[in-house]
């Protein structure tokens, strides 16, 4: 029975993943503030809070019956690499993309009132990504596997600076939109980092933790928001000369 449920949400999973992966670039090249940024943000945003759901779902399958969900890994990886691969790094890496696509999206909607974020399902949403990513580091740690470290610490350093954030008495402008665009680029980079990785498991299992597969979409998107920080930073410059020149 769980097999055939698995592999539903497998395919729900793919067909969410890439209708986000697509939409993703349509808000990062596309002119900011527009109405085809926000529509296909909005795309984008539900595609990923879909995607990572359904990854919540296969991890918890993948931990309870981890070479029944994946019997193709049968004879490739013993049980304690399948459940640490595909139970507790998808359940921080789902968790992980959940979290930034509802943070992304809400500090945009509440621009305007940012204490609106101080909600309670959005602190749970930090206390449960830095959960799953402690059980990650310890579960990488007893594996020997850096990888699960890695995620864990991107996972830790996420949550904590989203807490800071959302502490902030007054943000301004340019900071919700450097967080905004840090959530929902991190967001991406998880979807493209599960395409290749993860998917990779299933036609070349050899390649699941070579570094590449986790390093390009990683560089890529650490690119794109160190682009768009810098973007902002040259307009609020822009902002303040022209009303200094209008005083």
């Amino acid at each position: 029975m769980e097999h055939w449920v698995f592999h539903t949400l497998v395919i729900a999973h793919i067909l969410a993943g890439a209708t986000g992966a697509i939409s993703f670039w349509v808000p990062v090249i596309g002119r900011k503030g527009g109405p085809a940024h926000r529509k296909w943000g909005q795309v984008f945003t539900l595609a990923l809070l879909c995607t990572g759901s359904y990854a919540v779902c296969m991890s918890l399958l993948s931990l309870y019956d981890p070479m029944g969900t994946h019997p193709q890994l049968v004879g490739r990886f013993d049980e304690v690499f399948v459940r640490g691969f595909f139970g507790h790094l998808m359940l921080c890496a789902a968790t992980l993309t959940i979290n930034l696509a509802w943070y992304g999206w809400m500090l945009v909607r509440n621009r305007g009132n940012p204490a609106l974020n101080r909600t309670p399902a959005m602190y749970a949403l930090q206390v449960v990504v830095i959960a799953t990513s402690v059980n990650c580091a310890i579960q990488g740690w007893l594996m020997d596997e850096k990888l699960l470290i890695g995620l864990a610490i991107v996972g830790l350093v996420t949550g904590a600076t989203n807490l800071w954030f959302l502490a902030k008495d007054k943000p301004t402008r340019e900071d919700w939109l450097k967080e905004h665009v840090k959530a929902l680029v991190g967001a991406g980079i998880s979807v493209y980092t599960a395409f290749m990785a993860f998917g990779s498991v299933r036609i070349f299992p050899e390649l699941a933790l070579h570094p590449a597969m986790w390093a390009i979409p990683l560089s890529v998107g650490m690119t794109i928001i160190i682009w768009h920080r810098l973007a902002i930073d040259r307009a609020a410059r822009q902002r303040r000369r022209a009303g200094l020149q209008a005083a």
